[in-house]
This record gives C-alpha cells, structure tokens and sequence, in this order.
C-alpha cells in the first residue's frame, strides 16, 4: 500500500530570526513545521522546527513520549536515537544522487564524553552521493540538548560556513528532509516514506522556503 506521502511534494515556511544563535530559548510554536508523518502509518512524537538567517539554520527537537534515556554513541551515529538532517543548498528534485550541495548533519541527545551523556553533532557522508560536500569546519556546526522527563530537547545549528552555495539572497529555497531515530519509539521521516530510499535521493526531499 502507498503511504499517502508518496502523492505529494511537501514544501514548509522557514521564518526569520536574528540573533539565530546562541538560542535563548526553545524556539516558539510559530517557527514549527509541519509532520508529514501524521498522514500515514509511521509514529510522530517529534516537535520540529526551524528558523534562518545570513547566520545560517536553526533548529529545535523536541521528542516526547519517552520512558527510557535515548541509546547513543558518537563512533555509531547510524545505530544512535537521534536527529539526521539533510539539505540541499540548490534545492534540484531531478537528481536521484547527492550532489556537492547536499550535506546531512547528525544531532544526538547523548553519546559524547566519559559518561556519554555529552550531545553530538557531525556532519556524516551521504551514501552513493555523486560528489561529497566539503567538510564543515567543526566550529560551524553545534548542538545543545536537555534532558526531560519523558524525553529530550535538541537545539540543533548549521553555520553558513558550513553549507555550501548558501546564499539566502540568490536561493531562497533549501532541498530538505530529517528522520529521527529512536530505539523505543520507532523512526520517523519528515517527507518521504521510510520504505523509499529517503536518506540518499535528492528527489525524495520536500523544500524549505526562507521568508522573512
């Protein structure tokens, strides 16, 4: 059975902020994205959302629902819970292989430090990708995350430094997608089903539109 997602191709708001970073909070209720999730079979207990500016991308997960810490490890990223963003500073949906544009950033609540409870954030490789995006220097990337009760909130950004051909003035359409994660409450994906090979086609990617 096709999940309804399939049918069509989702773009989002993306709205305005200065300063983007360091957060003074978690980012209000009007920054949020749509779940796509909710139109099919997959589990939605993630909160997303997003915020831009000449700075970069912000964004803020909030996973609830939770009855158990998140399980993860900094040296096994794709086994971990947490949070895998992908862009595409071009924004092209006829190309099926990962282009220097397209980058994909992990955030984990936990899995750093002696008592591996320090979040992560990397930028990782994407599979099959036709030409890799440059290594983002580590200080344009960072994360802050806390622990709640019956979950986790992840404060998630991506400097311009480190997302090739950003140029909000020029392009002010972004390739996007994310999927979470986790152990305890399933995976789910933001515009492509998780049957479909989300991760590494470009084509399967919604869009993100920066507004003021």
């Amino acid at each position: 059975m096709i999940s309804p997602r399939f049918l069509f191709r989702f773009a989002a708001p993306c709205r305005k902020l200065k300063p983007l970073w360091p957060p003074a909070g978690p980012l209000h209720a009007c920054y949020r994205l749509p779940a796509p999730a909710e139109l099919g079979d997959e589990p939605s207990y993630a909160d997303v959302r997003a915020a831009w500016s000449e700075e970069g991308l912000r964004f803020t997960l909030r996973v609830s629902g939770k009855r158990h810490p998140p399980r993860c490890r900094e040296t096994h990223p794709d086994e971990s819970d947490g949070f895998h963003l992908l862009i595409d500073t071009r924004n092209r949906h006829d190309v099926h292989r990962a282009t220097r544009f397209c980058h994909e950033f992990v955030f984990l609540p936990a899995g750093a430090g002696r008592r591996l409870d320090e979040p992560v954030v990397l930028q990782v490789r994407i599979n099959r990708a036709r030409e890799d995006a440059p290594r983002a220097p580590q200080s344009a990337l960072a994360v802050k995350a806390e622990r709640r009760i019956d979950g986790y909130l992840l404060e998630c950004f991506v400097a311009a430094a480190a997302l090739t051909g950003f140029d909000p003035q020029e392009h002010r359409q972004l390739g996007f997608h994310y999927w979470i994660q986790d152990h305890e409450l399933g995976l789910t994906t933001w515009c492509a089903p998780r049957e479909l090979p989300h991760f590494d086609n470009p084509t399967l990617w919604g869009t993100l539109e920066l507004v003021d």
